[in-house]
């Protein structure tokens, strides 16, 4: 007979194994390494990569940890015949626990078999004799059933960049990764781009001449212009495959700390409460569309999916809500208590917009825009300073400042956290973001999953910089 005390090693031995992954990954650190660019031999960028080895030990024994619990359902069958259909068979679970919480009772018990009343007299199943595998029916169905993948968000960054001179000010946008796998980057005076496919940086302006400093960076759809907001005021657009300035844009009295582009019309939003809409193709016939509402800076904007709405959140605690027919707000949302900076338009659902307060409100909400009703609302415990929804799936991820700096990623509608990341805007694949903060580092992680579509988005945050939707 089976004895208890040895299946409660078994079991134990079993736990033993399964904590250890877990405090694997906890451990295992990136390998830093330091690259030159090709281009620019003294470049202020450099670049930390992962080993490859801590990510494949990591799923190696996650791997394990699943098919352990099938070696156990297997062997309770065998020689127990516990008649175990299903991992997740409740009955097992439930036996699992009372098991490891065995303590001080009798070490045989004995119960009577119960034999369903409607089992057929003709039922086989449970006789091998028709089968030429040596496990019963039941672990034959165990062995078949489906076993769904387990979802394991790394806690470890994959890639660590160091960018010096990155300015830690909520109210900035100095990152933004484009359709082309390039990320652009203002560090203090000057815009870098780094290349994600040959790791090659390249310093496409310098503003030092003009005493200026870059306070937003954002590229178009297409990928190939990239505008550059400044300290005073005016909107500097760059063809980077000729690494030429082909627009210069006047018009704001203070800095501008907030773009976003709409096929070629680019709006730009100023510490001079204006937002101002420009075709940069004819900044100068075409008249301007000048946009008036917030009382204080504006620290946020973002264009809805269809691209006939754009939402913008102030300091002045205020979302508002605008079309392309009317210089006024279509909606107003009044009901954050800081800051709004952190926006994103659900890419699932038409007209649902989230948007994230600052430290003294630190709820993300969503709104009905097609209805002008307010939605959920989460209380994450920190500063939102960006939110980004998957492409792929209905989740969404924030990412944080004061006081927790963590990234936290949410299950829509349920608002249940799927994962919690410490440290610090998304790939053109979908599936990575990129962070960084006042230590002056970009760190990429693999957040979402790309199973439902292969369509390529992008999205890119900076801790209390930015986060930009291609």
């Amino acid at each position: 007979m089976f004895n208890l005390e040895y299946q409660k090693r078994l079991l134990r031995q079993q736990n033993i194994s399964s904590g250890s992954s877990y405090q694997d990954e906890n451990l295992s650190s990136p390998r830093r390494e330091a690259f030159a660019s090709a281009t620019t031999p003294q470049s202020p960028i450099s670049e930390h990569n992962r080993s490859g080895q801590s990510a494949k030990k990591v799923r190696e024994n996650g791997d394990a940890g699943r098919d352990g619990v099938a070696y156990g359902c297997l062997l309770r069958n065998e020689v127990l015949a516990a008649n175990i259909e299903d991992c997740k068979d409740k009955i097992y679970c439930q036996e699992r626990r009372l098991l490891l919480s065995y303590e001080g009772k009798n070490l045989f018990k004995f119960t009577p078999q119960h034999i369903s009343e409607n089992k057929s007299v003709d039922d086989t199943s449970s006789i091998p004799t028709y089968s030429l595998s040596p496990l019963s029916a039941k672990s034959q169905k165990l062995l078949r059933s489906p076993r769904k993948a387990t979802r394991k968000i790394s806690r470890i960054p994959f890639k660590v960049l160091d960018a010096p001179e990155l300015q830690d000010d909520f109210y900035l946008n100095l990152v933004d990764w484009s359709s082309q796998n390039v990320l652009s980057v203002g560090l203090g005076s000057c815009v870098y781009l780094w290349s994600a496919c040959t790791s090659q940086v390249t310093r496409l302006c310098d503003l030092s001449g003009d005493a200026n400093s870059v306070t937003s960076v954002a590229w178009n759809e297409r990928g190939n212009l990239v505008a550059v907001g400044t300290h005073h005021g005016y909107v500097q657009v760059w063809d980077v495959s000729m690494n030429k300035q082909v627009n210069k844009m006047m018009g704001h009295s203070a800095r501008v700390g907030a773009l976003a582009w709409n096929s070629d019309i680019l709006s730009s939003g100023s510490r001079d409460r204006l937002i101002l809409q420009r075709d940069v193709r004819t900044p100068s016939i075409v008249p301007e569309r000048k946009l008036v509402g917030h009382r204080q800076e504006v620290c946020g904007l973002k264009w809805s999916p269809d691209n006939t709405c754009l939402a913008s959140g102030g300091n002045d605690n205020r979302l508002y809500v605008w079309n392309t027919h009317s210089l006024s707000p279509i909606q107003t949302y009044t009901e954050h208590l800081a800051a709004v900076k952190a926006i994103a338009w659900s890419p699932h659902q038409h007209g649902l917009l989230a948007s994230g307060g600052g430290t003294a409100d630190r709820c993300i909400r969503f709104w009905n825009t097609l209805t002008g009703q307010a939605m959920q609302c989460v209380d994450t415990g920190s500063q939102v300073c960006n939110l980004a929804w998957s492409k792929h799936s209905s989740e969404l991820v924030s990412t944080h400042g004061y006081s927790q700096n963590q990234i936290l990623v949410w299950k829509y509608p349920s608002l249940t956290q799927v994962a919690k990341l410490t440290g610090h805007s998304m790939a053109p694949d979908g599936e990575a973001i990129v962070t960084g903060a006042g230590d002056e580092t970009l760190r990429f992680w693999n957040v979402f999953s790309k199973a439902r579509s292969q369509k390529v988005r992008t999205y890119v945050f900076l801790n209390n910089k930015t986060i930009i939707e291609n």
